[in-house]
């Protein structure tokens, strides 16, 4: 397990609770009470530290190396079930965009999000969890393949943007987030959205578009990352943590602001130190939020949720 700078009174808590585990298997001595009373400042300590975290803090923890990606979730909710499909038909298949079927129990949704790499060569294969133009026309082809079928969409966003490489550009970047945002306000199948990780500018929003949209706790939603935002505005990377509060990116300002619908809480210490739980309770509100969907029409589908984009901001005339 890794730890960031602030949380490294977990990490002396739980080297010393090891320790005193260890003792009391290897000798006589009773170290139970003691224990106890590690166990017990361990869990104090963890709800001061998350109970108290800034927008910066909100930022690293989704970043967190030990964070579950797209794929993890997609496994744990479907297990078997889970049927990975590939490319755009016209360039070749984005490995930092993924896309597929799976089941919920008897319900099948088609999986679609951006997935990050685990180590260094992993990371070269995802691009970083950037997405090419192709990466969002695939999950466009996704989308109006499980319109086809009537198959529910569920995406997963975690990407620190789109790729901007030059021939990211040459291909059409802006235009294939911009297409997707378009077909997504109009598909005829309920959408629901989770952000699990960083959800950074319109690589965000070209699978972002839905009729429910989630935030796990610890996740972020802007329209520029608070590095970039430091270095355009005082040309260093050094404010990074004005520009996070700055930018009202957390769930708690997104939900203010009613630009998502949800804040689904992580277990103590956040999804990283317990990720089942996480993937239990992220499955559970996609079940819960689908079924509700489903009794609308597509025709009501469509209306509700562009009336609910549209209504979002401030005009002034």
């Amino acid at each position: 397990m890794e730890y960031l700078d602030f949380e490294l009174p977990i990490k002396e808590l739980e080297e010393q609770l090891e320790k005193c585990q260890i003792i009391g298997e290897e000798s006589d001595v009773d170290v139970t009470e003691t224990c106890k009373q590690i166990e017990k400042k361990l869990s104090e300590t963890r709800k001061e530290i998350y109970k108290n975290l800034s927008a910066w803090q909100r930022v690293q923890l989704s970043r967190h190396p030990n964070r579950p990606y797209t794929l993890d979730y997609i496994r744990a909710i479907c297990g078997e079930t889970w049927l990975e499909l590939h490319g755009d038909r016209n360039v070749k298949d984005d490995k930092a965009m993924i896309g597929g079927l799976g089941k919920i129990g008897d319900q099948s949704y088609m999986f679609i999000g951006q997935q990050k790499g685990y180590n260094t060569k992993t990371r070269q294969l995802r691009n970083f969890g950037m997405a090419n133009p192709e990466g969002y026309r695939k999950a466009l082809r996704l989308m109006k393949s499980a319109e086809k079928f009537n198959v529910p969409v569920v995406c997963f966003i975690d990407t620190p943007g789109a790729y901007p490489g030059i021939e990211a550009e040459e291909r059409g970047q802006g235009e294939a987030i911009a297409r997707n945002i378009l077909e997504m306000t109009r598909l005829k199948v309920p959408i629901i959205v989770v952000i699990i990780g960083e959800g950074a500018s319109g690589g965000a929003l070209g699978i972002g578009v839905g009729d429910k949209v989630l935030m796990l706790e610890n996740t972020w939603y802007s329209v520029i990352s608070p590095e970039s935002c430091s270095s355009i505005l005082w040309r260093s990377w050094e404010y990074k943590e004005i520009a996070a509060e700055a930018l009202k990116l957390t769930a708690t300002d997104m939900k203010r602001l009613k630009l998502i619908d949800e804040i689904v809480k992580e277990p103590e210490g956040g999804a990283h130190a317990n990720r089942e739980k996480t993937f239990e309770i992220v499955k559970n509100k996609i079940s819960k939020h689908y079924e509700e969907l489903q009794k609308l029409s597509p025709k009501e589908l469509v209306k509700t949720r562009m009336d609910k984009y549209a209504n979002m901001g401030v005009f002034s005339g």
